[in-house]
C-alpha cells in the first residue's frame, strides 16, 4: 500500500492498475478476468408490479447497463441505489456459469464499480443460475 492512500485515492489508484484489462467495447466482458467499462442506463427494483406498474421497493436490487448488461439480486443494494443514470462503470465477469444446458447463459457475476461514487457490488446477471427456475 502507498503510504498515506486510503479510500477513494487507494480505490482510483487500484483503477487505474486494472485498466490495462479493461477494454472500451460495447459488449460485455467474455472472460473472467476481463472488464468494461459502460454506463448505466436504469436502476431498478427486482420487481415490478404488472408489465407497465411501478416498482416494488425493498424487492431487490436491478440495474441496467448501456452494454446490455444486466445485474440483479434480492437484497437492496445501497451503492446501486446511490448510483445516477450516466454514471460511467467499471464491469468486471468474476464467475461463468458451469455446466449449463445448451442456450442458457444465465448465471455470469459480476463485479462492478461506480466510477463516480468509487461503490462496488457483485451480483448476477439473473434471478436463477443456469438450469434453474
Amino acid at each position: 500500500m502507498i503510504r498515506g492512500l486510503t479510500g477513494i485515492g487507494a480505490a482510483a489508484l487500484a483503477i487505474t492498475v486494472l485498466l490495462p484489462c479493461v477494454t472500451m467495447a460495447q459488449g460485455l466482458p467474455t472472460r473472467e478476468g476481463t472488464c468494461v467499462r459502460t454506463k448505466i442506463a436504469r436502476i431498478e427494483h427486482r420487481l415490478q408490479s404488472g408489465t407497465n406498474g411501478p416498482f416494488v421497493p425493498d424487492s431487490g436490487s436491478a440495474v441496467v447497463f448501456a452494454n446490455r448488461g444486466y445485474q440483479v439480486g434480492y437484497d437492496e443494494v445501497p451503492a446501486i441505489h446511490r448510483s445516477r443514470r450516466g454514471d460511467s462503470v467499471l464491469m468486471c465477469l468474476v464467475q461463468l456459469p458451469r455446466d449449463c444446458p445448451a442456450g442458457d447463459a444465465r448465471g455470469r457475476w459480476y463485479t462492478t464499480t461506480n466510477l463516480r461514487t468509487m461503490e462496488s457490488w457483485t451480483m448476477p446477471d439473473a434471478e436463477h443460475g443456469c438450469g434453474g427456475a
